[in-house]
């Protein structure tokens, strides 16, 4: 299954072969249910996208090389503390030198989405892009979140939503592993149209904030822009799943360990997601 971020980036698993998702999970009691069938994460399979070659799954399996050694659950976790890290260590540096300076920040926040957008629309996971467009996100981050700390309205507010942010993930990660939400196909056509209409919608509120002036259509600010601000978290709470999905079955496949870094990108960038509509969100109820 492919999964995405609210950017709308082609950065599903990829293969050697180019593919760039996942097909529909195996049918339980289907013939290929089983994407171990013979002990082979690599066995061919229909249903299995890391399938090497024409191998049958009655065949010996392969010799894993370091190459070819397929990911675990480690190595999602540290590659995703590494570009967390990457993020954290950014902001503190915008956080406390470039709040006076947000033209530079929104400058270095251009440059993360140009990286992001690079990398999604690579087949191989780049860790050099994933790392830069963390840096720069980060020092963005970090200085748009202590300028608006020093506003007095708003004083307290990025910490809330990091807070915030801890605790839509945790909540997720919970619904996700005792299956209250479940990620089929369904599900995920729901949250991409929705997603899409979010964006769309924010664009052309910007486009009237730009040539009609004021607020622009309402939608980021007063009860409107409060809605709004829910939404935008529920669907990066939503996108988490997905990203839960794409680790999970990168896993169940077999997808090579490079592969850890995408799943470490496509994380960073739904809790960046998260975190920004909180601390809008946050910002509208406090009034400002």
């Amino acid at each position: 299954m492919r999964s995405s971020n609210p950017v709308f980036s082609r950065r599903g698993f990829s293969r050697d072969t180019g593919y760039a998702g996942f097909n529909a999970p195996p049918q339980a009691g289907g013939p290929a249910a089983n994407p171990y069938a013979g002990a082979n994460p690599y066995a061919q399979d229909a249903t299995n996208p890391y399938a090497q070659g024409q191998q049958a799954a009655t065949q010996a399996p392969p010799q894993y090389t370091p190459q070819t050694r397929p990911m675990t659950m480690d190595d999602v976790v540290a590659r995703t503390g590494i570009t967390l890290g990457t993020v954290i260590a950014g902001a503190t540096v915008g956080w406390l030198f470039l709040t006076q300076s947000l033209g530079f920040a929104i400058g270095a926040g251009l440059v993360a989405m140009v990286l992001a957008l690079v990398q999604s629309f690579k087949r191989k996971p780049s860790p050099a892009l994933i790392l830069g467009y963390a840096a720069l996100e980060g020092l963005f981050l970090g200085a748009l979140s202590g300028f608006l700390n020093d506003l007095p309205k708003l004083s307290g507010a990025p910490m809330q939503a990091v807070l915030g942010t801890m605790a839509v993930f945790a909540a997720m990660l919970i619904a996700y592993k005792t299956r209250i939400v479940r990620v089929t196909a369904r599900f995920t056509r729901f949250v991409m149209i929705a997603a899409l209409g979010f964006v769309l919608l924010s664009l052309v509120n910007v486009l009237f904030m730009v040539f009609a002036g004021d607020e622009g259509l309402g939608f980021r600010s007063g009860g409107l822009g409060i809605v709004f601000g829910i939404v935008g978290v529920v669907l990066g709470a939503l996108f988490l799943a997905l990203d839960f999905k794409q680790v999970e079955d990168g896993i169940a496949y077999g997808a090579p360990r490079e592969e850890s870094w995408l799943a470490a990108f496509g994380l960073t960038m739904t809790l960046v997601w998260i975190y920004m509509e909180m601390l809008r969100l946050i910002s509208i109820l406090r009034g400002d």
